[in-house]
């Protein structure tokens, strides 16, 4: 499969967020967003400087390979978060990338978020822990 540009943009939200990821048309539910490849890092979490941490997915969890995270490339690593998420993700092993797919109607203009709760990659989740985990102040959405 060939990697196209997706139909986004990255703009500051005027907020205490900062950047964010937007959709530049309508996507439906069901609809793909974006392939992102991706660069996977083998060993434990906790080496990987706190920056880059904030930055990567559970590869882990979604291949079933022990101690393995990925960077997303294309906009991936740049979704903010949100719980419920208009996008869920899964992993595609034979590329290999993340696809996120739009889990409700989105409109041209709205927000493109992912659940960071959500390991294995779900829009939703009961826990509400990841800005805790990660030392961070979570940042409450608009």
């Amino acid at each position: 499969m060939q990697f196209t540009p997706a139909d986004v943009y990255v703009r500051h939200t005027g907020t205490a967020k900062g950047r964010a990821v937007y959709a530049a048309r309508p996507f439906r539910a069901g609809e793909v967003v974006e392939y992102c490849p991706v660069v996977l890092f083998d060993g434990h979490f906790k080496s990987v400087p706190n920056e880059v941490r904030q930055l990567l997915f559970n590869w882990g969890f979604l291949a079933k390979v022990r101690d393995t995270h990925c960077l997303a490339l294309g906009y991936g690593s740049l979704y903010n978060h949100n719980n419920p998420a208009n996008m869920r993700y899964e992993a595609d092993l034979e590329r290999p990338a993340l696809c996120f797919i739009a889990v409700r109607d989105v409109a041209l203009d709205e927000e493109l978020t992912v659940n960071y709760n959500a390991v294995g990659g779900a829009h939703h989740s009961d826990d509400d822990t990841w800005f805790d985990r990660m030392g961070i102040e979570p940042i409450v959405s608009d």
